[in-house]
C-alpha cells in the first residue's frame, strides 16, 4: 500500500503541475497514470475493502491536485476555500470510485471507455448544478498553449479533455503490457504510439492557425482599470463619483474614433433601482461623455435591485429584510448609447454561497430564507434566462455582455453569438483573489472562448489584468494587474458561428450517453 500512496500523490502533482499559468501540460497526458496504477494494483490484490482502500487513494491525489491549483480561494474566503477543496476533491473520488466498480466487473476494453467517458458526463455536470465549480476541468489545462488547441472551435473544451483521457489511457495500457511481457520492444512501440497520438492534434492545429483568417470589420475599443479596492474604497465612493472618474479616466484615450468603453464589473456598486437608472445623476454624467463622440457607446458594470411592495415572495431569488419588503438584487451590464437609451443585461452564471444560495428549495425550509455564507454577500442574485446582446446604434457591432464568472463556461458563451454577438466583452472584478495564479487563470481561459466562438475579446478588470485576445486565442495587449490606467486597442469582428457555437459540448453529452450504458450493464454483471 505504501507505494499506493506514492502513486497516488504523484498523480495529484502532475496533475497540479500541469495546469495554468504556470505548469506544464503535458503531464497532463500521464498525470492520471499513477492513480490509475495504483487502482489496479488494488484490484487485483487479496485486499480486505479494496474499495475503500481505492477511495481513500483518489481523494488523497485529488485533493493535492485541487490544492495545489485552487488555494488562492482563501483570499477571497477562508471557509469557501476549504469548502471547494473538499468538496470538489470528494465528487472527483466519487467518479474515480464508480469507475473501480465497473473495472471489477468488466473487461478492461470496456471499463477504459468507461472512465473518460464518466469523467466527461461529471465535468459537464458541474457545469450545470448549483454547486459548479469547473475551474478543473481538464481541457482548461492547454489555456496557454493556443497553438495546440485551434480545434477547439470544432470541439471546445471538452476535446481536450477526451485528449487528454485517451493518452493516459494509452500509457496505462503501455506499461501495463510491458510489465507483462518485459519486451522492450512493447514500450517502444507504446511510447511512439502515444507521441504520435499528441502530435497529430498539434500538427492540426498549427495548420488551423496558420490558415485562419480574422474578421475584416474592425472595432476601436477603450478599456477602463480603475483599480479600486474591492474589499474598503468601492463601497465608499458614491455612483455619481464613480462615474465621474470613469469619465476622466477613459478622456485620456478616447478619440472621435473610438467605438466603445468599456467599464469593469459593478463599478457602480451603490446599489441602484433597475427601473430608474436612466433618470440617475450617474447615468447623466455616462450619457453627457458619450454625446460628444460620434459613434461611442459605453458598457459599464452595475447593481441593480428590484422593491416589491407585497407580503407575498414574488419570485424565487427575493431576499427578505427585516422591514418585511421583498428585494431581488441584480449584478449587471449596462450600454448607454446617444439615443439615450440604456441596454441591460443581467449576470446568470452566479458564484456559488456569494451570489446564489445553492438547493435553495431543500435547504431554505431547513436554514431559513438567508444566504449560505461563503465569503461573500448575504443576499441572494437574480439572473435573467437568456442571454442578452448589446447592439450600437449603428447595429454592425453586437457586443457579448459577459460578465467575470460566466466567461468560464463555454457552452454558456455561445448562447450569446446565437443571440449574434460579433464579439465579446468580459467585465470583471479579479481583486477577491489578491495577486495569485486566480486572476491570471480567470484570463487565461478567455483565450479558450476566442477559440471556441472565434471571437476577439475586450476585457476590462477592475484591478486587472486588462486585455485585448484576437480571434485565434492570442493576447495582443495587457494592462497589468494593480495598475490603474486604460487600455486602447482595435479588435476584428467576425459574424460567422464556429461548429462548436452551433452544436456546443457534444462530447460531453455523448460522454453521458457512453458512460450511462456502460454503468448499467457493469451494474447487471457479477463481480469478474
Amino acid at each position: 500500500m505504501k507505494n499506493s500512496y506514492l502513486l497516488a500523490i504523484l498523480s495529484g502533482l502532475l496533475l497540479a503541475l500541469a495546469w495554468p499559468t504556470y505548469g506544464v501540460p503535458l503531464l497532463a497526458f500521464v498525470g492520471f497514470v499513477p492513480l490509475l496504477l495504483a487502482e489496479k494494483n488494488i484490484r487485483e490484490s487479496n485486499y480486505k475493502r479494496r474499495g475503500a482502500k481505492v477511495f481513500l487513494l483518489a481523494y488523497i491525489s485529488f485533493l493535492v491536485w485541487n490544492s495545489i491549483t485552487t488555494w488562492w480561494i482563501w483570499y477571497s474566503t477562508p471557509f469557501g476555500m476549504f469548502f471547494a477543496l473538499l468538496v470538489n476533491s470528494l465528487l472527483m473520488t466519487i467518479i474515480f470510485s464508480l469507475y473501480h466498480f465497473v473495472a471489477r466487473r468488466l473487461p478492461s476494453k470496456i471499463h477504459l471507455i468507461f472512465l473518460p467517458a464518466m469523467w466527461m458526463a461529471f465535468e459537464k455536470f458541474h457545469l450545470n448544478w448549483d454547486f459548479s465549480w469547473p475551474w478543473l476541468n481538464l481541457g482548461n489545462v492547454f489555456s496557454e498553449y493556443t497553438t495546440w488547441i485551434q480545434w477547439y472551435e470544432y470541439t471546445g473544451v471538452f476535446g481536450g479533455a477526451l485528449w487528454i483521457w485517451i493518452i493516459n489511457i494509452g500509457v496505462f495500457k503501455t506499461i501495463v503490457h510491458y510489465k507483462k511481457t518485459k519486451e522492450r520492444s512493447v514500450l517502444t512501440k507504446g511510447i511512439a504510439r502515444n507521441v504520435l497520438l499528441i502530435a497529430i492534434p498539434i500538427i492540426l492545429s498549427l495548420f488551423l492557425l496558420n490558415n485562419y483568417e480574422e474578421g475584416a470589420q474592425e472595432a476601436k475599443i477603450t478599456l477602463l482599470q480603475p483599480n479600486i479596492d474591492p474589499y474598503s474604497e468601492k463601497y465608499d465612493i458614491s455612483n455619481p463619483q464613480m462615474a465621474t472618474a470613469l469619465v476622466e479616466l477613459a478622456q485620456q484615450d478616447v478619440s472621435k474614433d473610438t467605438d466603445y468603453v468599456i467599464a469593469p464589473e459593478t463599478a457602480l456598486s451603490n446599489p441602484t433601482p433597475i427601473d430608474q437608472f436612466g433618470n440617475r445623476q450617474e447615468e447623466h454624467i455616462i450619457q453627457q461623455f458619450v454625446n460628444k463622440y460620434p459613434h461611442l457607446q459605453f458598457i459599464t458594470g452595475v447593481d441593480f435591485f428590484r422593491r416589491y411592495n407585497q407580503k407575498e415572495k414574488p419570485t424565487v431569488t427575493a431576499n427578505l429584510f427585516q422591514r418585511g419588503d421583498w428585494f431581488d438584487f441584480y449584478n449587471a451590464a449596462v450600454q448607454i448609447d446617444k439615443q439615450g437609451s440604456d441596454q441591460k443585461y443581467i449576470k446568470s452564471k452566479l458564484v456559488v454561497g456569494v451570489e446564489n444560495f445553492p438547493f435553495k428549495n431543500i435547504l431554505e425550509p431547513l436554514l431559513g430564507d438567508v444566504m449560505l455564507d461563503l465569503g461573500g454577500t448575504v443576499a441572494m442574485r437574480a439572473t435573467q434566462k437568456d442571454r442578452g446582446v448589446f447592439t450600437a446604434t449603428d447595429e454592425t457591432l453586437k457586443a457579448a455582455p459577459i460578465i467575470c464568472y460566466e466567461s468560464i463556461y463555454g457552452e454558456f458563451v455561445t448562447g450569446y453569438v446565437k443571440k449574434g454577438a460579433n464579439f465579446l466583452t468580459i467585465i470583471t472584478n479579479d481583486a477577491w483573489w489578491s495577486n495569485t495564479q486566480g486572476h491570471k487563470q480567470h484570463l487565461s481561459y478567455a483565450r479558450l472562448r476566442a477559440i471556441e466562438t472565434r471571437k476577439s475579446i475586450a476585457r476590462s478588470a477592475n484591478t486587472g489584468i486588462s486585455a485585448f485576445i484576437n480571434e485565434k486565442g492570442e493576447i495582443t495587449k495587457t494592462l497589468a494587474y494593480e495598475a490603474k490606467g486604460t487600455l486602447s486597442g482595435t479588435i476584428t469582428i467576425n459574424n460567422k458561428q464556429t461548429f462548436y457555437v452551433k452544436y456546443g459540448d457534444y462530447i460531453a453529452r455523448s460522454g453521458v450517453l457512453v458512460a450511462g450504458l456502460i454503468f448499467l450493464f457493469a451494474i447487471a454483471r457479477k463481480k469478474t
